[in-house]
């Protein structure tokens, strides 16, 4: 029989994607009000993996992730995404985005990011939103699987991501002593 325990808190990572550069100093503060202080914040990311959202958002798109210093209870997610969903929706102009807002989490196994769409792998996690295993850290690198999105699977994410994971490392460890 397994015996149920609290899992792990996991560090709590922003990607944003907008059209255009300035939006990510206005949305920032509102992001470090909700969530606490940063502890990293990326610099900026090609976004040429898809033209999926440039209908919506025009072109080019800019990619930046923010790291949050206070790890999160792993069930916070859903919460994490509605708010960035409300985030996304006050900067809409007729009716499309100009901003999109990616939460997830990163444990030292996995990434993981929250979505409104079901699909096989994602996992409910309640309030509408699912848990996407989006890439799995196995024999020392992150690994991408059959239905990582291609800029996720960037080796300038996977590098980023690297760091994150070190530093969540050392979080988790002081977490665990004190």
């Amino acid at each position: 029989m397994s015996i149920p325990k609290k899992p792990d808190p996991a560090k709590l990572i922003i990607s944003l994607f907008m059209n255009q550069k300035d939006i990510f100093e206005s949305v920032l503060p509102e992001l470090e009000k909700k969530f606490g202080e940063t502890d990293m914040v990326s610099s900026w990311f090609d976004f040429d993996y898809t033209d999926y959202y440039y209908a919506e958002m025009g072109f080019p798109l800019f990619r930046r992730m923010v790291v949050f210093k206070d790890l999160i209870e792993q069930s916070d997610l859903a919460e994490v995404k509605e708010y960035t969903n409300m985030l996304e929706k006050s900067r809409e102009t007729n009716g499309k985005r100009s901003l999109n807002i990616d939460p997830g989490y990163l444990l030292l196994s996995r990434f993981i990011l929250a979505t409104g769409k079901d699909y096989a792998h994602r996992i409910y996690i309640g309030r509408g939103i699912y848990a996407d295993l989006t890439l799995m850290y196995k024999k020392g690198s992150f690994r991408t699987l059959e239905w990582t999105y291609p800029d996720y699977a960037s080796d300038d994410i996977s590098n980023f991501l690297e760091k994150v994971r070190a530093k969540y490392a050392q979080d988790l460890k002081q977490e665990r002593n004190s």
